[in-house]
């Protein structure tokens, strides 16, 4: 056995690894899954206890999970598109692709067990997505002489969120059948803007921001927060497990560098969900597992504010991206082949969190996807080590709507045209486990 301060070092290293990648967006910007196990389980995990990742499913899992470290990386890569037609004769017309389309996404969790009934661990994790990297001269607007961006704004167009959260775990079985558990929740999210110039005021253009200099193209800005996660997790009979999982909105510093773009001065937390699930096992080598899952993004304005707001853009009502809650349904279904091969399948639709009305500021972050397709195994090496790989297609969506041009006080109604977003997924990971 290794010493367990050689472990606890090498999952704070994990922590470490982790900082500079994550980035994921399906079900709105959360991932389909956290865990590869549950990746290949189109995310259903509140009621199971595979991994080490229940500080990101369900803390109370941990204590179910035995002594185990897990680690692995996930290729991501979506797929993000915008359009504009019918505006003015096509003199304001585009069509662009983001060339960010490829992504490394490691994953971490280490669980140790110190009684029967208590376990201690943490889970590293990423939220994002909201990463577009659109090329510049696309339209012909704003700049005379010099061809625009999608918005209008000098040269390239884009977003880069990252948020990463570390969650140190307790868990404990209260009764043989039942556990409960805890997970502080540590937040950092990195964020930069560009290529936004015709919303901070520039010439020719209405004054659409409180705080002019502050909108895009200021580099990269850091916050930090918490919030927390509880669960509870229930063996009911052999047949049945169930599960419930809550975590609070994560209260985040403002991004001050960006507090002419984000409502409430750069305010910009990481909105509360929660989750519950069941799993069943009608064969002693099959288990079904659902999952529902609710998103609340209408407790965080910048996310949340209609971007057709009258108010300017950093104030408390000013305009956001408009997202709407999410719910969330995964399906997911197991089979242990044999001792060594256990093969996985699943299904996760989750609702569109953007209307057609607020297309114009999605381009910035086209998070449509609603279906996703999963497929993954484990394979036990021959000293006992595990290897899981996981695949997932997010199926093709889009959302049409008015552009922002048709403003009265840009070209007017009917003469800006109107937009598209579309985006697709795909996803392969591999990870790496292993009991102690």
């Amino acid at each position: 056995m290794r010493p367990r301060t050689s472990l606890i070092a090498r999952s704070l290293l994990g922590a470490a690894f982790l900082s500079p990648f994550a980035v994921h967006a399906t079900n709105g910007y959360f991932a389909h899954g956290y865990g590869m196990k549950s990746k290949g389980m189109a995310g259903a995990a509140v009621s199971q206890a595979q991994d080490a990742f229940g500080g990101a499913n369900n803390p109370a899992s941990m204590v179910w999970a035995g002594s185990r470290i897990d680690m692995g990386v996930d290729w991501f890569s979506p797929q993000r598109k915008a359009s504009r037609t019918g505006s003015m004769g096509g003199a304001f017309d585009f069509e662009t692709k983001s060339s960010r389309s490829d992504f490394a996404i490691p994953e971490f969790g280490y669980n140790s067990m110190i009684s029967d009934s208590m376990s201690l661990g943490i889970t590293v994790y990423g939220n994002g997505g909201m990463n577009t990297d659109y090329d510049g001269g696309v339209a012909s607007c704003g700049f005379p002489g010099r061809p625009a961006n999608a918005l209008c704004g000098r040269r390239g167009l884009g977003v880069d969120l990252m948020q990463l959260i570390i969650a140190p775990t307790v868990a404990w079985k209260f009764h043989p059948s039942h556990s409960v558990g805890i997970a502080p929740l540590f937040g950092y999210q990195r964020f930069k803007a560009k290529g936004l110039q015709a919303f901070d005021n520039a010439p020719g253009f209405p004054p659409f921001t409180g705080s002019p200099g502050n909108v895009t193209n200021r580099g990269n800005e850091n916050s930090t927060g918490w919030g927390v996660r509880v669960g509870y997790m229930g063996k009911i009979s052999d047949m049945i497990t169930v599960g419930a999982s809550y975590a609070s909105k994560m209260r985040m510093s403002d991004l001050d560098k960006y507090r002419g773009l984000f409502a409430q001065g750069g305010g910009f937390d990481i909105p509360e969900h929660y989750a519950l699930g069941v799993t069943l096992q009608p064969a002693p080598a099959l288990q079904v597992s659902a999952d529902y899952e609710k998103i609340k993004y209408s407790g965080v304005r910048s996310v949340h504010n209609p971007s057709s707001n009258q108010a300017p853009l950093g104030a408390g009502n000013g305009p956001g991206f408009g997202w709407q809650d999410v719910d969330v349904f995964k399906l997911g279904v197991q089979w242990k082949f044999d001792d060594r091969l256990t093969l996985r399948a699943g299904y996760n639709h989750g609702d569109n969190p953007i209307r057609s009305q607020d297309v114009s500021f999605n381009i910035l972050a086209p998070g449509v996807v609603k279906n996703h397709y999963t497929l993954g195994f484990t394979y036990v090496l021959a000293g006992g080590s595990e290897i899981t790989m996981a695949y997932m297609h997010a199926a093709r969506e889009s959302v049409s709507g008015a552009s922002f041009l048709n403003s009265p006080a840009l070209l007017g109604p009917g003469n800006g045209g109107r937009e598209k977003i579309e985006m697709y997924e795909n996803s392969l990971g591999i990870a790496w486990g292993t009991r102690f």
